[in-house]
Order: structure tokens, then sequence, then C-alpha cells
């Protein structure tokens, strides 16, 4: 990978947009201890129930904030942004398990500060990384598939010179770049489309670096980008 933008097409829509990012170099993404991951995970559930205070699960503030979110740009039926999936989880009791260490330090951060996080294997990346508006029919293999389900036009995608990465913002990872134990370089990520969501995420991003040098004893490099 070589840069991260966010297209200026995407401002002329969202402008107050900002995207959060984590670089992390030679990387041991092995856990040698899933009890400590687990321990990590079921701590940011229990922290996570301050953002689920209504009886409604969409009338919670930051499901429903989401969710005008992308009512504004085109997506697949159903599609959400990725921490209302792992809420919805915790509204329904349900435990997270352990998947590597950068995916379970990344989604305790997102559970702790109610912010989408995600993270793509930076030697898989082609070219530039991008967010912005899909084209149309670039090509996605999602996680645990073998059929390409292309982008659709006007669809809000990271992408980079070989297709999408992530489709409707951090809905759905592509099975190409996304993070194993034998990520070496990784880029994390976590999105603002709002002032409000701005705080919270920055103070995620200074969270998520902590936590990985603490962890992992990886000092990440950090950067905003807005829409150029």
């Amino acid at each position: 990978m070589e840069t991260v933008t966010v297209d200026k097409n995407l401002g002329e829509l969202f402008p107050d947009t900002k995207i959060y990012t984590l670089t992390l170099n030679n990387i041991d993404n092995h856990s040698n201890n899933k009890a400590i991951y687990q321990e990590m995970l079921d701590s940011a559930i229990k922290s996570s129930e301050k953002f689920l205070t209504e009886e409604d699960f969409k009338d919670n503030f930051i499901i429903s904030e989401w969710r005008e979110i992308f009512t504004q740009f085109k997506k697949k039926k159903g599609a959400r942004s990725s921490i209302e999936a792992l809420l919805k989880r915790v509204a329904q009791g349900k435990k997270l398990e352990p998947i590597n260490p950068l995916v379970d330090i990344y989604n305790s951060i997102s559970l702790e500060y109610g912010v989408p996080c995600g993270g793509e294997d930076l030697d898989k990346i082609v070219g530039d990384l991008h967010l912005g508006f899909a084209q149309g029919g670039e090509e996605f293999y999602p996680l645990g598939a073998n059929v390409n389900e292309p982008a659709l036009p006007q669809e809000l995608i990271y992408y980079d010179k070989e297709g999408a990465i992530c489709r409707s913002l951090n809905w759905r990872e592509a099975q190409r770049t996304m993070l194993t134990e034998d990520t070496k370089n990784a880029i994390l990520v976590i999105e603002a489309i709002t002032p409000e969501q701005q705080e919270r995420s920055l103070l995620a991003i200074k969270a998520l670096q902590k936590k990985v040098k603490d962890i992992m004893n990886i000092e990440g490099t950090m950067c905003t980008v807005s829409p150029t």
C-alpha cells in the first residue's frame, strides 16, 4: 500500500468525514494465550452496555445515527455499520470468540468506544487504499465465499487497484486483504462521518494505539485523512 485517500466526492455528501488510521509493521499476529483475548473481549462487551440504554435496539443513539448515514448512499439490502453488528450481539447476550490478536484488539476498542473499526493486511493491498463511491462492478469476494459479489454503483466502499476491500463503509470485509495470523504489516481504520463521531473516534484510535503497544509491543503510526 502507498497512501490512504478519501475521495473528494465523498466529502460533498459527508463534509465532516475523517478516517483515523493506525499503521503497524513487523507484527507477530499469532495468539499464544487465547484466555487473555477472551477476557479482553468480555470486558469490552460489558463496557459497551452503556450504548444500549433504549428498550428498542434501533432507538439507541449509535444505531440510529449510523442507520441514518446508511440511508444516504446505495447499498445492498440489510447492510449495516460494523458497530451495529457487534452491539447487536451484545444486546442478544452473545459472546465474542477470539479470532486473532489484531482483530480481537480492534473489536474490543470498537465496543468500548462505540465506533466502527476494521483492519487490512497492508501487503495484500495493491496501490493506494481509497474510500469513495463505487463505479459498480468492483470485484469483491466476502469472507467465507467463493462467488464474486461486486460493489453496486454509488455504494461507499474501500477499494484499491484490484477491486473492493470493504463494502458499505465497514459492513463487509474481502477475503483478499483480511487480517490473518500470518499478517506481518497491517492498517487499522476507524471512520467518523459526523463531528460527534470524530470525538469518539479520535479517543478510540489513541486507545487502539496504546492497546496494541501494551499487548503486542508494536508502536503504531497514527494518521487522520479527510476528503481531498
